[in-house]
């Protein structure tokens, strides 16, 4: 018995899909674009004005690596072709070379002179918010109050708000006071700012922090073998005691789900395709298969029961691939806000 009938008997919620990349309008058009290849996009290009030809190929040379399935989204009428040829790839080359291909040199030049500084000026910034907010506020101890109140000012405002406190009070309320009163900054005093971001913390805030290192190391044990792992945590418990505590307490293992909602945990049953769930329960402790099965309507709850016991055997790595894809999705639809996973033992919630 399929465990798609449970599906169909318990809700009419579609599969699960990976989460959506948002699009602003330039993005899409860019998109298109570089689907339609340099001869159709030249033609169709002509009969844009300079600030929509402007906006276009600022989108398109920021645009990066576009997956197959993003394509689909914003190319719904031509969904077939893009999944027989792929995704595409969007540069600041292929924008020049669609550019060159239709408008005059000077025209080509004065469009990519905007372009080119400032991509690289917000590309800097992107990866300097994206760097932890105590390599940040390390890194801001240092420097003048001014200094600090020009770089926040750049900086995405709930990447600052978590900042400021890690500089102390008193430094804290003298760089706000400075940011309130912040005129522009000189070109090369910002020049030279950014040049020692990019030299002293940009290239040095590549290499993750413990508690980074931590959680990728939880990670790689959600995915690792179960039998490995059970025959390596004794080893680590002893060598790296206090380390590999705090790497327990934030991995998320199949075990976990138990902790959820019961509606939670029955949506993440009901959203996972084929045999995965009564593959899945078939490695788990007689605890968890009785949560798991305590979370469905009394019909769905029989044919799963009837479905784990018609299965021959299962072997480890199929349990193990099973349970995998359930955690995935779990952390899917948390990304989602469908659901709330538990929190670790350090009140950080799992992902």
């Amino acid at each position: 018995m399929a465990v798609a009938n449970v599906q169909r008997t318990t809700t009419s919620e579609p599969a699960p899909q990976a989460p959506r990349r948002k699009l602003t309008g330039p993005q899409k058009a860019a998109i298109l674009f570089l689907c339609l290849g340099e001869k159709r996009g030249s033609a169709l290009m002509q009969k844009l004005d300079d600030d929509e030809i402007q906006r276009v190929t600022r989108a398109m040379s920021g645009l990066g690596s576009i997956s197959a399935q993003t394509v689909e989204q914003v190319l719904a009428d031509f969904v077939e072709d893009m999944t027989n040829g792929g995704g595409v790839v969007g540069s600041f080359a292929v924008a020049e070379n669609l550019l060159r291909s239709l408008l005059p040199g000077e025209q080509v030049e004065a469009i990519l002179k905007d372009i080119r500084g400032p991509l690289k000026e917000r590309d800097l910034w992107a990866r300097f918010s994206g760097l932890s907010e105590n390599v940040i506020a390390n890194y801001l101890k240092g420097e003048h109050e001014q200094t600090v109140a020009a770089i926040l000012t750049n900086v995405k405002t709930d990447v600052v708000a978590k900042v400021l406190p890690l500089l102390g009070p008193e430094k804290m309320n003298s760089v706000v006071e400075r940011m309130i009163r912040m005129e522009a900054v000189p070109h090369h005093m910002m020049r030279q700012i950014e040049e020692s971001l990019q030299s002293d913390i940009i290239n040095a805030g590549a290499q993750p922090t413990a508690a980074e290192q931590h959680q990728r190391m939880a990670d790689l044990f959600n995915k690792l073998d179960r039998g490995a792992f059970d025959a390596m945590a004794p080893i680590l418990e002893t060598t790296i005691p206090d380390a590999f505590a705090s790497i327990k307490a934030k991995m998320f293992t199949f075990e976990d789900l138990v902790r959820l909602e019961p509606m939670d945990l029955a949506r993440i049953m009901r959203g996972v395709p084929g045999n995965t769930l009564p593959t899945a329960l078939r490695g788990a402790s007689q605890d968890a298969r009785d949560a798991f099965l305590n979370a469905l309507p009394g019909r769905s709850r029989d044919m799963l029961i009837e479905e784990m016991e018609s299965m021959g055997p299962v072997r480890r790595r199929d349990v193990s691939a099973a349970q995998a894809l359930m955690l995935d999705y779990a952390r899917t639809l948390a990304d989602q806000d469908q659901i709330t996973l538990p929190l670790g033992d350090d009140d950080d919630e799992m992902y």
